[in-house]
């Protein structure tokens, strides 16, 4: 997420690259959930995300920020890193992009063997889910509070990385790490959403109850890191945006 006085690109090309972020990160996350994680179990998942956002902050990072999240999005023009007039366009791009990669990996899913993809949308796809859709079943309280802690804890580690100290070459590592850390505790509550694009992503393929419950996996992510955004900057960040505030 990089400050508002720094960027250079234009909003077309930010916003490719966060359709293209979010893309491979909704990809590697979910295409891991779906193929690899019977072998791997949680580690494979929590890997998967961590180097997806990495690589995506490496390549990404310095021309829109690499959100690819919209609750990130939103911290960020909380805490005056982009201009709030920027974030529906984000949030949209990064729809787009986490729509595109679910929707091919079911196409690829529907190439496997005689009922795998069946099998899949049974399981829900990979979408978040509480209650018997926890995948350890877990309430939809202990969902929420999870989703909350989890995604205030992993904005605030963004913002830090991303306020000008952190050497450009570790800041996307740190929050790669960062993610895996998140989602080896949220995956055996919630399937570890953290990400409004990613549930949504999921969700759409994931059957009438994935659908159900997403409004748990927009809401709660938004509110975390809009506490989390405006928190840090009045703690912080209190240095004003070159040209004035945010608008």
């Amino acid at each position: 997420m990089t400050e508002i006085r720094v960027t250079t690109h234009t909003l077309f090309s930010r916003l490719v690259a966060e359709a293209f972020g979010t893309f491979l990160l909704v990809f590697g996350i979910v295409g891991t959930a779906l193929f690899t994680s019977g072998n791997t179990g949680i580690l494979g998942v929590a890997l998967a995300a961590g180097l997806a956002v990495a690589a995506g902050a490496f390549v990404f990072g310095p021309v829109s920020g690499a959100h690819f999240n919209p609750a990130v999005t939103l911290a960020a023009a909380a805490a005056g890193r982009i201009r709030w007039r920027e974030v529906v366009p984000y949030i949209l791009a990064q729809l787009v992009g986490g729509i595109g990669a679910s929707s091919l990996l079911f196409a690829i899913s529907a190439g496997g063997p005689s009922g795998y993809l069946a099998n899949v949308v049974k399981g829900g796809f990979a979408s978040n889910g509480y209650g018997d859709h926890s995948p350890a079943g877990f309430t939809v309280v202990a969902v929420v509070l999870t989703e909350f802690i989890l995604t205030t804890l992993f904005v605030y580690v963004v913002l830090g990385l991303t306020r000008g100290g952190a050497p450009a070459a570790v800041a996307p590592l740190a929050m790669g790490l960062a993610l895996t850390l998140v989602y080896l505790v949220a995956v055996p509550v919630s399937n570890a959403s953290i990400n409004p694009a990613r549930s949504i992503a999921t969700a759409i393929y994931g059957g009438p109850t994935a659908l159900g419950q997403l409004w748990v996996f927009i809401l709660v992510p938004i509110l975390g890191a809009l506490v989390a955004g405006f928190s840090y900057r009045a703690l912080f960040d209190r240095a004003p945006l070159a040209g004035g505030d945010a608008d």
